[in-house]
């Protein structure tokens, strides 16, 4: 006989955190910068109809004073500025002539070059990276006209046309490497025995030089070593990029920082103001309040359903992205006290070890909001542009300098090496140990690295 199936009845007790919509609404724009929050506003106004722009509205602004010792006071501007205040833009890079428009602007004044020479010269040019280099050879160019155009180039013409693209300024674009773009520019200078001895030593011990292995190079050169930093001194004079001059370069051409934030100093006092152009929002008059419909009543119940649900939602994106800009300003501020001495001098050995738990005691709010909120953000100053995430480092077993405390040393250290000597990363972890610094010499690389600074051999001169 089977056995009798039963049915238990068990209780258990689980502990579940959900976000609200508001809540969700508001992590999420937390983590948008400036331009994309911009956007976002302008998505909901055209999707929401019950959202509208307040012309009327005046901007609203802030002022909020601290204690006299530590942060007289600053403004929030949460709103679109009036026309007499002052307005931070940030130049876009690359907003000026490209370096293909100024090269052919140039090849279109030579009466020499036919149609077809145009024409080769503009695949040419279409084919050097923003620094001023050559991305392809002349023979896969030529492929390219013959499928695309059906142009048919001879190596040499290509050759020739390109001969005239090199002979354009800045001189050394066009160039396949950093040897040819060196000698190219060599070859516009006036001639000297400086200038002879840079161009022998560039086309025929190039690796050497690259080396830095200046004894050597002075002893297969047989010259005296004035001869040769002369030379040295001429080489260095010239552009590794001479593109960039024109285009700005491939980072400046595709990287562009809005800043969210801009901090303002008079020399004692700070100002901090929330950057953005988003228009004051309100609820449309015509989904202010639950109007009767005068229809059928299931239309009426329908439609009314229709004005609540898009009243509630304009409602909560218009909380959210007030939460938001209260937040990040709120935050700002926490920072701006914590480092008040870099925003006074922005000196970096003046920064403060801060982390994230820092800013959370001091503003009330959740790591995870600071983290938020600091992420992909940028703060704007006299001097400059600065990620959020640049005034967080970790303190150094309780000391009271930060990293980028420990790098200003670094680099002081090293502009003022003999640079005839300079100091290696032993040397180095041995003078900051005489700064009261103890640090590995691992670390001194790490910090050097990241500063962009070469080892010391990389860094000799004669």
């Amino acid at each position: 006989m089977a056995k009798a199936e039963s049915l238990h009845l068990s209780q258990e007790l689980k502990q579940q955190q959900t976000l609200a919509p508001l809540q969700l609404q508001f992590v999420r724009m937390l983590e948008m910068n400036g331009p994309e929050v911009e956007d976002e506003v302008l998505r909901a106004l055209d999707e929401n109809p019950a959202l509208e722009t307040d012309e009327n509205d005046k901007d609203l602004t802030q002022e909020v004073r601290q204690d006299s010792d530590y942060l007289p006071y600053y403004r929030m501007n949460v709103a679109n500025r009036s026309a007499s205040d002052p307005v931070y833009e940030p130049e876009a890079a690359g907003a000026g002539e490209s370096l293909m428009e100024f090269l052919l602007d140039q090849l279109s004044q030579n009466v020499h070059l036919s149609d077809k020479d145009m024409e080769t010269a503009r695949f040419i040019i279409g084919n050097i990276d923003p620094n001023g280099y050559m991305t392809r050879t002349l023979r896969s160019i030529a492929e390219d006209m013959a499928i695309q155009n059906n142009i048919d180039v001879s190596d040499d013409d290509m050759k020739r046309v390109w001969r005239a693209v090199r002979a354009l300024e800045p001189a050394g674009v066009g160039a396949v490497d950093l040897r040819d773009s060196i000698l190219l520019q060599l070859d516009r200078l006036s001639p000297s025995p400086a200038v002879a001895l840079a161009r022998e030593i560039v086309r025929d011990y190039f690796d050497v030089f690259s080396l830095m292995h200046y004894d050597q190079l002075r002893s297969m050169l047989g010259v005296t070593e004035n001869d040769l930093k002369q030379a040295v001194d001429v080489i260095r004079s010239l552009n590794p990029k001479p593109g960039a001059q024109i285009s700005g370069g491939e980072d400046d051409r595709t990287n562009h920082i809005s800043p969210d934030f801009l901090v303002e100093t008079d020399g004692d006092r700070l100002t901090l103001s929330l950057l953005n152009n988003l228009p004051s929002l309100r609820i449309a008059a015509s989904f202010a309040a639950d109007t009767p419909v005068e229809k059928k009543k299931a239309v009426a119940e329908q439609a009314n359903a229709f004005i609540r649900q898009r009243r509630d939602e304009a409602t909560g994106f218009m909380r959210a992205l007030s939460m938001r800009q209260t937040t990040l300003f709120r935050v700002m501020s926490a920072i701006m006290q914590w480092q008040r001495e870099f925003f006074l001098t922005e000196d970096p050995a003046t920064l403060r070890p801060m982390i994230l738990k820092d800013i959370s005691e001091k503003t009330g709010d959740d790591i995870s909001v600071i983290s938020r909120a600091t992420q992909g953000k940028y703060v704007a100053t006299n001097r400059g542009v600065y990620p959020l995430r640049f005034f967080f480092n970790e303190p150094r077993d309780g000391d009271e300098i930060s990293s980028p405390g420990v790098m200003a040393k670094l680099r002081e250290l090293i502009e003022n090496e003999d640079p005839s000597k300079p100091l290696t990363d032993e040397a180095l972890t041995r003078a900051l140990a005489d700064e009261g610094i103890n640090i590995a010499r691992r670390t001194v690389a790490k910090y050097r690295e990241r500063m962009g600074i070469p080892i010391g051999r990389m860094r000799k001169r004669l």
